[in-house]
Formats: structure tokens, sequence, C-alpha cells
């Protein structure tokens, strides 16, 4: 019984670690102001600054209003390390879409 309850601690302990590890969120903090998804790629860097990187990743067809198909560009752009994390941000038609933190190695 003992191992049993031992063992589910440690895989609860180790689950908590990579969530932790990898986390999405919807806002994001720099310096005194935040960015929230459905901000534009301007706003971010007023805000934010320059990215460490900034990479086109491709293409994505997305269904506008008038159900025509469009090509919008995918974006990633990477800030950090602040205390050991990254952020990596992710735009689509210059809209931030996902807000990624992962701890460095």
């Amino acid at each position: 019984m003992k191992k049993v309850l031992a063992k589910t601690v440690l895989l609860l302990g180790l689950t908590a670690t990579a969530v932790v590890a990898h986390a999405a969120t919807d806002t994001l903090r720099c310096g005194s102001q935040l960015i929230s998804v459905g901000d534009r790629m301007f706003e971010v860097q007023q805000k934010c600054g320059q990215p460490v990187s900034q990479d086109i990743v491709g293409y994505k067809e997305t269904v506008n209003h008038f159900r025509q198909v469009d090509q919008v560009q995918v974006q990633e752009w990477i800030y950090g390390p602040n205390n050991g994390m990254y952020q990596y941000l992710r735009f689509e038609g210059g809209r931030l879409v996902r807000i990624d933190s992962k701890r460095g190695r």
C-alpha cells in the first residue's frame, strides 16, 4: 500500500513539474506593461521591445467572414531569458494567438 501511495505522489509531482516547465498563458508582463492574446505585433513590440529571435514559421489558411479562404503569415517571436524562462509568442496574420513559457536549459 505504501509503495502504491509513493508512486502516486511521485507521478503527481512529475506531472506538476512538466506543467510548470511548459505553460501556455493568455497574458504576459513586459516590464510594467501587459500583452494579451489578440494584440497586434506592433503593440507587442512597443510594450516588450525587440525579441531575441523573430522567425516566419509558415502560413496558415483561414476562412474570412465572407467565407473566402485567405493565407496568413505565422511568426514566432522569442523573448528572454527572464529568470531562466523563455517566452514564445506565436502570431497569425499579425495577431498574437499563443504565449508559451519554457524553462531554458
